[in-house]
């Protein structure tokens, strides 16, 4: 048994994790490698390693003949009876090679080949590690900066995370440590290219997996997420259980859950609403926290005509229009947002909207009747229809 041999491989199996048999199919390799840079040719070495007690033997199958002409493939009936005094003239004599024998230039390159191949099996499980995460965080820590990016060391591999993938205004400290997402993983002659990113959208989602439970067992399912990364999230979700809340699911006690995502976001706002499969009704979500009026969406064009107070026209807007930009991304559709007076100068609400509801506010009915009118099926062929759908008289207690 060799035990020298049988020990090396059982400590690179244990702490680099490549396995015994790989190794040993490259000392099978690099013996052969020997051979050649030895005796000028390999076609004719069989190496026999046991597997199980790494002993191994090289051999030279030589043709036994009268004259040797080349003696890396033959050898004389003399010499051959020596070996085995059973063998004739014609027949093929297996001569064992010792290693010993190899001069240094075959023994470097037979050494050289091992170590290469111990490299690239390395590399092999690092990227097969990282490949397995593709999609998913990690938690990094931050090295340092090189130029504008930042390098990160993820445990057996670094990672660069670039200017792109960095949120505008963060900034790191060698030692931090900080979840990733990693957006792709490449298998790169010099090891694992792994592209990470702090701006994805799904970043967030796979935050909130972490920290609630029913996101994680698929109780709640995250719909769609709109992100402007550093400054604000948009997140619908959706309950497959009617007995849980999926909003409050993900807020969690006292803001406990969304809080600790905002906190590793570093103070990014997150916005969490219900998801309808009703457009109508996802886009008067997707606004808020601004008050709508009415909605028709288009599902077919992909648009959708919004009208809201003149009050809330600026919050529905957002700063920089970035509450309807972020609507837009989230539900998909194009949205053209209005305020009352907009839509009465437009024909799009009658001229004695405001009247009614005026009317409506002294007699009490008003809080009842601003619910948002939702249309699903296209817009109204013409203002008649749309002024018969909106305004229907209150009843009276």
């Amino acid at each position: 048994m060799n035990t020298e041999l049988m020990e090396a491989l059982t400590i690179l199996e244990k702490e680099k994790n490549i396995s015994r048999d790989t190794m040993m199919d490259a000392i099978e390799n690099s013996l052969i490698s020997a051979c050649k840079n030895h005796f000028g040719t390999s076609d004719n070495i069989k190496v026999i390693m046991n597997r199980e007690t790494c002993d191994y033997a090289v051999y030279a199958e030589k043709e036994v003949v009268e004259e040797v002409f080349d003696p890396a493939i033959e050898i004389t009936l003399e010499d051959a009876e020596e070996i085995d005094s059973a063998l004739q003239i014609g027949d093929v004599c297996q001569v064992p090679v010792q290693s010993k024998e190899f001069g240094r230039i075959a023994t470097m390159n037979a050494k050289n080949l091992i170590l290469q191949k111990i490299r690239e099996e390395e590399r092999k499980v690092v990227y097969d590690q990282y490949f397995e995460k593709e999609k998913d965080i990690v938690t990094g820590i931050v090295q340092r900066y090189v130029g504008k990016n930042i390098s990160v060391n993820l445990g057996k591999a670094d990672a660069m995370l670039t200017e792109n993938e960095q949120v505008k205004g963060e900034v790191f400290k060698p030692t931090d440590r900080i979840k990733l997402y990693i957006v792709e993983v490449k298998n790169t002659p010099k090891g694992p290219k792994i592209l990470v990113s702090r701006t994805h959208p799904e970043l967030v989602k796979r935050l909130f997996e972490a920290e609630v439970a029913e996101v994680k067992d698929g109780t709640v399912e995250i719909k769609s997420i709109a992100r402007e990364a550093g400054s604000r999230t948009k997140m619908a979700v959706w309950s497959n259980d009617e007995n849980v809340d999926p909003v409050g699911a993900c807020v969690g006690m006292n803001g406990a859950r969304v809080n600790a995502v905002v906190e590793e976001l570093r103070g990014e706002k997150i916005d969490i609403i219900n998801w309808s499969d009703n457009p109508a009704l996802l886009i008067e979500n997707a606004l808020s926290p601004a008050k709508v009026i009415s909605v028709m969406a288009d599902p077919d064009e992909k648009v959708a005509s919004v009208i809201v107070p003149d009050y809330q026209l600026s919050l529905a807007i957002g700063k920089e229009g970035q509450n309807a930009r972020l609507a837009a991304r989230l539900t998909g559709y194009k949205i053209d947002i209005k305020s009352e007076t907009q839509a009465i100068e437009s024909g799009e609400l009658p001229e004695d909207y405001m009247d009614q509801m005026n009317m409506m506010e002294e007699d009490g009915y008003a809080e009842d009747y601003e619910e948002t009118v939702n249309y699903t099926d296209g817009y109204p062929e013409d203002a008649d229809a749309y002024e018969e759908i909106e305004f229907v008289e209150a009843e009276e207690e």
